[in-house]
Parts: C-alpha cells; sequence; structure tokens
C-alpha cells in the first residue's frame, strides 16, 4: 500500500518576507544519505533487513520530487502515473513497490539534520509510513528530496522495491476427484481436479489455505515448492514437495 504524508511548519508565513541571507540551505545530497542509513538503523532496530540503494528506484524517487518541486502538484498521482509505473519507466523490473512522500516549509529554512530527521520522524511517527519503512519484503531503496525555487518547499520521496528476480513461483498440483478451493494472502483460487496451478508471489511467509475440500492443513510455501494435493473418497491429504 502506498502512503503519503505532509509535513508544514509555519505555513501562514510567506518565504517572500524572509531575507535570503537568513535562510538556511540543507545540503540535499546528505539528506538523501541520513535518510537511508536513518531508515536502516531503524529496520535493524525492529529486526529487519537491510534495503540497498538501487540507482533505478534513485532516479525515480528524484524524477517524481522534482516533479512536485516544479509543478507544485501533490500526490502519489500528481504526474499522472503510479509508484510502479515511474520504478518501471526509469529501468525497475518490480515485483513490489511502495512509496512514501511529504513536503516540508520553514521560512527560515532548515539545517541538513532538520529537514532529514524532520522528514524521517514524521514517517516514523505515522502508521501507513512506518509500516512501508519496515516491510519486510522489500530489499531496495531510492531517494530524492527537492526544493521548489518558487515557493521554497522541500519534496521527498522515498521507494522501497523487490525486483522480480526475487518473486515466489510456487505450483498447486491437484491428484484429487474433487475442485480445490484455496486462499494465498487476499486471493481466492480453484483449480481442476488432474490440473497444475502456477502462482508467482511477492510476498514472504505466506501460507496456502485450503477452503475445498475441507480438514487440509494451511501450509507456508518458498520459492520453488510444489504442493501436491492426493486422495479421494473423502480422505485428503497436501505434500510439500
Amino acid at each position: 500500500m502506498c502512503r503519503h504524508l505532509i509535513l508544514i511548519a509555519a505555513l501562514l508565513v510567506s518565504p517572500a518576507l524572509t531575507r535570503a541571507d537568513d535562510v538556511k540551505a540543507p545540503d540535499l545530497s546528505k539528506v538523501v544519505t541520513m535518510i537511508v542509513d536513518r531508515t536502516n538503523d531503524f529496520r535493524k532496530s525492529e529486526k529487519r533487513g537491510p534495503l540497498k540503494v538501487n540507482a533505478d528506484l534513485t532516479m525515480a524517487a528524484e524524477y517524481f520530487a522534482k516533479f512536485m518541486a516544479e509543478s507544485g502538484k501533490y500526490g502519489h498521482e500528481a504526474d499522472g502515473q503510479k509508484p510502479g509505473d515511474r520504478a518501471k519507466k526509469h529501468g525497475y523490473d518490480s515485483c513490489l513497490v511502495l512509496e512514501n512522500i511529504a513536503y516540508m516549509y520553514e521560512p527560515q529554512g532548515f539545517s541538513t539534520e532538520g529537514l532529514g530527521g524532520g522528514l524521517l520522524k514524521g514517517w516514523q511517527d505515522s502508521p501507513g509510513h512506518r509500516k512501508n519503512m519496515l516491510d519486510p519484503d522489500v530489499v531496495d531503496t531510492g531517494v530524492g528530496v527537492a526544493r521548489s525555487e518558487k515557493t521554497g518547499y522541500f519534496y521527498a520521496v522515498q521507494m522501497f522495491g523487490r525486483p522480480k528476480s526475487m518473486a515466489i513461483e510456487i505450483k498447486i498440483a491437484n491428484r484429487t476427484d474433487v475442485k480445490l478451493e484455496y486462499t494465498i494472502g487476499e486471493n481466492k483460487y480453484t483449480v481442476e481436479p488432474r490440473y497444475i496451478q502456477t502462482h508467482t508471489r511477492c510476498r514472504t511467509g505466506e501460507e496456502v489455505k485450503f477452503q475445498e475440500p475441507k480438514g487440509l492443513d494451511a501450509i507456508k510455501f518458498a520459492t520453488g515448492d510444489k504442493l501436491t494435493v492426493t486422495g479421494k473418497g473423502g480422505a485428503y491429504q497436501v505434500k510439500k514437495e
């Protein structure tokens, strides 16, 4: 799920009323590094794996932060695209893409620590953004931060991804005399007798839960697993191969 956050300080004060010499100027490259490093620190503290900086996700995040800064439009589809579309356009072949966005404003400007720390705290304190930062299945990240020359607002984008190469593929083989009915996550499926169905999933730790035939145990799966259901006349069993 994609989330967004709006962070504004001293919104009623126009940046035009502040002398340019008095405005702080954060180092945006250091803000980006701070967001990546402290996100990984946060993940480590919550027993999540570290994220690698991905060049394609970084380009997508930089593009979108710059777009919002230049256009003044805000939202996950502000440019008419979804986060996954932007990731794909910039070369990221995704299985899973998540995105946090935010904007901040302070008429006196921000120090590097003030801007980076404010963005991180806002995301960490927001349940939806926090969930994205701690998602157990993402492995890559990219961050972009841009300032609007017109308004002085800073726009930030943090993208998270899992590449298609890390998709989990399983097979469900029906060797019974009845139709199988089951769910994986929130998705429902059926497979007729003597058929095999292949699933490609992006989430780890999921289970296959059988509704029909009744009495079969739910089974967690990993990539390459084949679950075979056998039996007849009401006596059925499922085996992982």
